[in-house]
């Protein structure tokens, strides 16, 4: 790939706008683009983190898997979307496998060029610090939606979170299949289709293939808060 398209890319990336032409070039010259095809995985758990990655283009899934074979997802990442430098920063093993759900464009960032790059350039540290705590803010919230509410209301506030993500909006645009949003929830996907038709009755919401409506908005923010639906 020509260093003038790279660059581009790399501009655009979170955490790396606003970057100086000079500390773009020195990422675009350490970068290396890979392609994936559809179901390809990037790294397994426990793989030892040479690197970390940014999509250009497609989708990855980062999940685990439970001992019983059972998957749960973790993020699914878009383009612009970094994963996998936790491991990185840390020196340490992948906490969690990375695996594609469409033919994908990745670029990798070798971890000691990087590394070498952020001691030179402090802001850049702080540019990817603001990053890491976004996706441990996203993190936290999950934890504690599994943990503490019940299926309805982790669909509710997911639902709340893309909705923000995307603008504020009352149609949200799930960006994943209704299996992969069950991982993301922890259930099901015959108990997410269950929890969807329910909720529509209800005229919380109303569902379509890619997309769900949000009908009664205030009725859907009571959910995520209560966690549970009333009997």
């Amino acid at each position: 790939m020509a260093e003038m398209a790279k660059n581009r890319i790399v501009s655009r990336i979170p955490g790396f706008d606003g970057l100086s032409p000079v500390d773009l070039g020195k990422i675009s010259k350490m970068a290396i683009l890979r392609s994936f095809r559809k179901g390809e995985a990037i790294f397994e758990e426990g793989q030892e983190a040479t690197g970390f990655y940014v999509v250009v283009k497609g989708r990855v899934k980062i999940f685990k898997m439970s001992p019983e074979g059972k998957e749960a997802i973790l993020h699914i990442c878009k383009p612009g979307d970094h994963f996998g430098q936790v491991a990185v920063y840390s020196g340490k093993r992948f906490p969690a496998s990375a695996e594609t759900l469409a033919t994908s464009e990745i670029l990798f960032l070798p971890r000691e060029k990087f590394l070498q790059l952020l001691t030179s350039e402090p802001s850049l540290a702080l540019d990817m610090l603001s990053v890491l705590s976004a996706r441990l803010r996203e993190l936290t919230a999950q934890v504690e939606s599994l943990a503490l509410k019940e299926v309805p209301g982790r669909l509710a506030g997911y639902l709340l979170y893309l909705s923000e993500k995307q603008g504020g909006i009352e149609r949200v645009t799930l960006g994943s299949s209704k299996s992969q949003l069950a991982g993301i929830l922890g259930t099901t996907p015959e108990t997410l289709s269950r929890i969807l038709t329910d909720l529509a009755s209800r005229g919380f919401l109303r569902n379509g293939r890619r997309e769900i409506i949000i009908q009664d908005l205030q009725a859907v923010e009571r959910l995520a808060e209560m966690g549970r639906l009333k009997s």
